[in-house]
């Protein structure tokens, strides 16, 4: 019942999702038509009826509202986001195309940012008022760097003052760093913070006095009792992270001139390609629904505990 009810709740997402992008599009100003024929040549002007009426039939503007919006979501559920004003090809392919290293980029940032929170929380909770000040600090001033500030000071000083990396970032390993830095430092503030708050709780559990008592040494300690339990608020925000470090690497790829999604949506916002925009939505709507699911698992694999009651509530 439970796996009916999020498998439920996951098309709804989706079906509101695909819902908003469609009437997005209807509330752009213009007509799309118009708007189709002056991407076409470059300039604004004035068509008569006879000029719009092919753009009108070939993308079904003219069709009553609701067979339109039955035609778009018959579309989705084939993979078919509608196709690009300005590319002249369908969306799918545009984002497709593109979508590879913005999620490499995305999944680099995620892994960076809890390599960052982990360590900092490892080595500093507990450590004495000064060390512990030190690494909360931190994790409060990360959290509040916007990314695209943070993207814009690493490029001014270790890619132009320093020529450590390159300007202009590319796919490779070497430009890949700092729009990963860009993406990881605010999040790995947020995942701090609250990683934080509950490895200080699991410090002074009873369970964790008496592995000390046993003979464990302080990192074991940390390591195999602090750190599975400290970890589970993080991992809850973690979904909402994932969601959100595709967004943020619309940004960093404008940044570094990164190949991603991010160009794509500039210049589909920029010329008004709606379906283009709409299409990236949609896949962002998609991302968040998507990582909410691999928590729900992490959080199972995490806790065992978890996994008893689900095995429980199904029998």
């Amino acid at each position: 019942m439970k796996i009916l009810f999020r498998l439920l709740s996951v098309v709804a997402v989706l079906v509101a999702a695909a819902s908003v992008t469609f009437f997005a599009q209807l509330l752009v100003p213009g007509d799309r038509a118009t708007t189709i024929l002056n991407l076409q040549n470059g300039r604004e002007q004035e068509w008569t009826a006879a000029e719009l009426a092919p753009v009108n039939a070939k993308f079904g503007f003219d069709d009553p509202l609701a067979l339109q919006y039955l035609h778009y979501v018959g579309g989705l559920l084939k993979g078919d986001l509608g196709t690009s004003y300005t590319q002249y090809q369908s969306v799918t392919s545009v984002i497709g195309a593109q979508i590879g290293p913005s999620l490499v980029l995305t999944a680099a940032a995620l892994v960076v940012a809890w390599g960052l929170a982990v360590g900092v929380t490892l080595l500093t909770v507990k450590r004495g008022r000064f060390v512990t000040g030190l690494g909360s600090g931190w994790e409060t001033f990360a959290a509040s760097l916007p990314t695209y500030w943070v993207g814009v000071v690493l490029l001014v000083v270790l890619a132009v003052k320093i020529p450590v990396f390159p300007v202009i970032g590319g796919s490779g390993v070497w430009g890949t760093v700092l729009p990963v830095l860009t993406l990881a430092i605010p999040l790995a503030g947020f995942l701090g913070q609250v990683t934080r708050d509950e490895f200080d709780k699991v410090l002074d559990q009873p369970f964790v006095t008496t592995a000390r008592t046993r003979g464990m040494g302080d990192t074991a300690v940390r390591l195999r009792h602090g750190l599975r339990h400290a970890v589970l608020p993080g991992i809850t925000l973690s979904g909402w992270a994932l969601g959100a470090l595709v967004s943020g690497a619309v940004i960093a790829e404008n940044i570094y001139g990164r190949p991603g999604i991010g160009q794509v949506l500039v210049t589909a916002v920029n010329t008004r390609d709606v379906p283009t925009v709409s299409g990236i939505v949609l896949v962002v709507a998609g991302v968040y629904v998507v990582a909410n699911l691999l928590v729900d698992l992490a959080y199972a694999a995490v806790d065992p505990r978890l996994r008893t009651h689900a095995k429980a509530a199904t029998a």
